[in-house]
């Protein structure tokens, strides 16, 4: 604890956990709601509130010296600003003119009428954009701009108090109303001047830092904050990425080891059984579905858990590796019994998927004496049926639960339904976790710890575990996020499958790709429409997205395009119900084009829904493009997909041929990950990975590195009982990450 400091007239007691609204008691509304904004609490959450970017003051000009093509930062006064319309385009402008103490110049909006609103006339400005030129004079298009109370006088006094450095870097932060990048810098620095840094004790062990060359928690911290050259900068990040990596692979370790301490179902099945049971299916395993089973079936054999994740593009054929390792389950023996079955739970993130992975398993196991049920919250379902041998019948859930728990019941299908404690197993063997993202790891885990109904059981007997996923992932972003899963890639499609023919198709193609789509239609096949918005955006509203809704473009559609074809619209907003009646009318055809929200990227499978158009493609993500346009691969039937989009940058025009040549979604993520930079992979909303961690995420070596050394440590100290600092430390990771 650091006692006796004074900053201004309030005594300071601080430690790391010190609530900044008790070492900041006096600070203004909009600052206090942007501490919560921002997620930062304590002294810590600060100190780890780290640089999105390095500027250096030569980035910092006066206007009387921009040039053509400069991308400077100008603090300036709003002299005038005004909204209207170009003469020749009768595009939306916003124009204003800027000025400092050496001369002025025009900043100009496109199609942003809202500014008008936001800036206002003899207020000060931070601006940074591209300098053009227009007939002869400079102006500066489009400038990312905040709010400031007054011009800095200087830039090396005003800002960073390094006035005898001709330049140097600064660190530059993530803003919100309220905190500003200097509020942030000089903040951090008396936090550095009160000596608090001396009393952190470094999560990382001295040997490891040593190895890897990575400065201490003391040097790293000073060095990301206030660096003095770039390098330091470099070295900083690079340790804190390595610290997080390494973090998150000791969690997995851990969970990976404590789950494989229990035994299992030892589950042995000869090569001749499992290729009887292959040889019924009316197509040919390709050599990656063979290895898979294999491998699992390898598993099955071994003396502790399988903890697998099988990764593969959209119909890559995972359902079939699937049912093939849930035969030789389903037809094993309890452990020392003659009767009986083992069991087999199958958890799918919606009704509309476990209904369709309830029909497939119907047509797998038909020939054989098993039950086959579903549970979801509308209902149960059992195969067969008593009156009819060829089909299912809905049955009470009482019934279902009954059968299930005392083993009548071999394979279960369902929902999140299957995690309630209603549901019980007599000899849960198997676990199958379908679109594992989309689960969190708590509901992993209580799937995975199902509470067996037999007092015979062992109590710390578990199922073995395997999770599926259609989202292809970067190889290191897999060894990272699921460090507890073994990996198996499904990385070859079906034989018969042609690829999709993908076309980026610009404003001026538009009328003829909807005639391509109308000869495709009147052959019988189906399309999708995938547009980014639910409804229309409030015109008046400032920074509303400007982009096709799925309500007025099934309107559009209907009235100008295809007004002699069934559409109908599915988003999050209809009820569960109402969306499965959507799905089942496209599912038999009865609608030839579906109008939706990303709502599809998980959902049923369409073999005549061969087409798809997604429109403002440049608003999503490759790996939810990919996902998107897996949606139409279903048959052999020759599928299109067509990306509408009206941008023009460099950048975005490469991710998008990217999406139109990459051979498959492992390619596809990896060329995501290199392309864009870690502040745009939004990690920490999609993996709860911060932009600094996604940064190793990109180099395999360090992860491989991290992973080894969270290996050796749980290898020879499981309960860290000589690493307290990494225990305390890893409690607080494994709250972030449940």
């Amino acid at each position: 604890m650091i006692l006796g400091k004074v900053w201004g007239f309030i005594p300071i007691s601080m430690e790391l956990k010190s609530k900044l609204e008790e070492i900041f008691p006096r600070q203004p509304d909009a600052r206090k709601k942007a501490f919560k904004k921002l997620g930062l609490k304590t002294v810590e959450d600060l100190l780890y509130y780290f640089p999105s970017r390095y500027g250096d003051t030569t980035e910092l000009k006066n206007i009387k010296d921009l040039q053509v093509g400069d991308k400077p930062i100008i603090y300036a006064k709003i002299k005038s600003i005004k909204s209207g319309k170009g003469y020749v385009k009768k595009i939306t402008m916003t124009e204003a003119v800027l000025e400092d103490a050496t001369g002025t110049i025009q900043a100009v909006w496109f199609r942003q009428p809202y500014i008008a609103k936001m800036l206002n006339e003899g207020s000060f400005g931070k601006f940074q954009g591209t300098v053009s030129e227009r007939n002869g004079k400079l102006y500066i298009a489009n400038p990312e701009h905040r709010h400031i109370n007054d011009i800095p006088l200087g830039t090396g006094d005003s800002l960073f108090n390094k006035e005898n450095t001709d330049h140097f870097i600064y660190p530059v932060y993530p803003e919100s109303n309220g905190i500003s990048s200097k509020w942030i810098y000089h903040t951090v620095n008396k936090i550095f001047s009160s000596g608090l840094l001396d009393e952190i004790e470094d999560p990382i062990p001295q040997e490891i830092l040593k190895k890897y060359k990575l400065p201490s928690i003391k040097t790293s911290l000073i060095w990301i904050h206030t660096p003095k050259k770039e390098s330091d900068a470099l070295s900083a990040r690079k340790r804190f990425a390595f610290e997080e990596v390494f973090f998150i692979q000791l969690l997995r370790q851990k969970q990976k080891t404590e789950y494989q301490n229990n035994p299992s179902f030892k589950i042995q099945k000869t090569k001749e059984e499992v290729e009887k049971f292959i040889n019924r299916f009316p197509f040919k395993l390709t050599p990656a579905q063979e290895k898979s089973i294999n491998q699992i079936l390898k598993d099955f054999q071994s003396n502790h858990a399988m903890s697998r994740l099988l990764e593969g593009d959209v119909g890559s054929g995972k359902t079939a590796v699937a049912a093939t390792t849930v035969y030789a389950v389903a037809t094993t023996k309890p452990n020392g019994e003659n009767v009986g079955n083992l069991q087999t739970a199958y958890m799918a993130p919606t009704e509309i998927l476990a209904k369709q992975l309830f029909e497939s398993f119907i047509q797998y196991f038909s020939h054989l004496p098993i039950n086959v049920g579903l549970i979801t919250s509308n209902g149960c379902r059992k195969f067969p049926s008593k009156t009819n041998p060829d089909s299912w019948t809905d049955i009470s859930r009482s019934q279902l639960l009954k059968w299930v728990g005392n083993g009548e019941i071999p394979i279960l299908i369902g929902t999140h339904s299957l995690i309630q404690k209603t549901v019980k197993f007599k000899n849960l063997a198997y676990v199958i976790i379908d679109e594992q993202h989309r689960f969190g790891t708590n509901q992993r885990r209580k799937m995975a710890n199902k509470e067996q109904n037999d007092e015979t059981t062992e109590k710390n007997r578990v199922p073995h575990l395997l999770s599926m996923s259609a989202t292809p992932i970067p190889r290191t972003l897999a060894l990272t996020i699921y460090g507890d899963l073994d990996l198996t890639l499904l990385d070859q499609m079906p034989t018969g499958r042609k690829p999709i023919i993908t076309e980026i198709v610009t404003p001026d193609k538009r009328e003829k790709t909807y005639d391509f789509i109308k000869k495709e239609l009147e052959s019988g096949r189906q399309l999708y429409i995938i547009c980014p918005r639910i409804d229309e955006p409030d015109p008046d509203k400032a920074k509303a997205l400007r982009v096709k809704s799925v309500k007025a473009e099934a309107k559009r559609l209907k009235e100008e395009i295809f007004p002699n074809y069934e559409i109908d619209i599915l988003h999050s907003k209809l009820k569960p119900t109402e969306k499965d009646d959507v799905m089942q009318d496209f599912l038999e055809n009865k609608t030839n084009i579906l109008v939706a929200t990303s709502v599809v990227e998980v959902g049923v499978n369409v073999p005549n829904a061969t087409m798809i158009i997604i429109e403002g493609a440049e608003r999503f993500g490759l790996a939810q493009l990919h996902q998107l346009r897996g949606r139409i691969i279903r048959s052999n039937h020759q599928a299109y997909c067509f990306v509408f989009s009206d941008t023009k940058t460099k950048q975005t025009l490469e991710r998008l041929k990217a999406l139109k040549n990459a051979k498959n979604g492992f390619e596809l993520a990896e060329f995501d990950l290199n392309l864009r930079g870690s502040g745009e992979l939004s990690g920490k909303k999609q993996w709860g990975i911060s932009d600094i961690g996604m940064e190793a995420i990109r180099n395999i070596k360090m992860v491989e590195a991290a992973r080894t050394e969270a290996q050796e440590i749980i290898k020879k100290d499981f309960k860290l009982k000589n690493y307290p600092v990494i225990k305390n430390k890893l409690g607080n990771v494994e709250v972030h990450f449940e």
